[in-house]
């Protein structure tokens, strides 16, 4: 997060879908109605209306994105249309395959994912024995430029929503 926050005139957010807690979806119309019947929905949507764009960040697992991502996205629509979105994923092999099936949802959601993504590979040496990150800052340097790029990219895209 510093590291994107560094230099920039954007104003980076960690929204964690831990503390979210949305349930599994549970709305009884589809989210393009805008109906929503529940106040978690209610609250979910105007969080995600506050924003003008999104830098997702999550892990690849088994060649996927994790189901709490999908089910956060789907509890809304027209939500995230037009807002600029990039992809940061991170695991052993750095998450191509799940940047790229996220980025379908992306567009079935008519935002504007914009070009490339960050793969953050950890290797066995950047975790302890409980697989936590050792040192975050060391684990990030080899990617600080690319980080500065998705801001550049972020900035151009915000940009263009004004």
């Amino acid at each position: 997060m510093n590291v994107a926050q560094e230099g920039s005139p954007l104003s980076y957010e960690l929204i964690d879908l831990a503390e979210v807690n949305l349930p599994l979806l549970d709305e009884p119309l589809i989210a393009a109605l805008h109906q929503y019947e529940h106040e978690h929905t209610r609250a979910w949507s105007r969080t995600v209306s506050s924003y003008g764009g999104f830098v997702f960040v999550f892990p690849q697992y088994n060649w996927g994105y994790p189901a709490p991502l999908k089910n956060a996205v789907d509890f809304l629509y027209s939500e995230w249309r037009d807002k600029p979105a990039k992809c940061v994923t991170y695991g052993t092999r750095g998450g191509s395959k799940g940047a790229a099936q996220f980025r379908e949802v992306l567009n079935g959601l008519h935002m504007r994912p914009l070009d490339d993504h960050l793969e953050i590979v950890i290797t066995d040496d950047d975790v302890d024995g409980s697989w936590q990150l050792k040192d975050l800052d060391a684990t990030m340097r080899p990617y600080w430029e690319q980080t500065r790029t998705i801001d550049a990219q972020m900035v151009e895209a915000l940009k263009d929503t004004q």
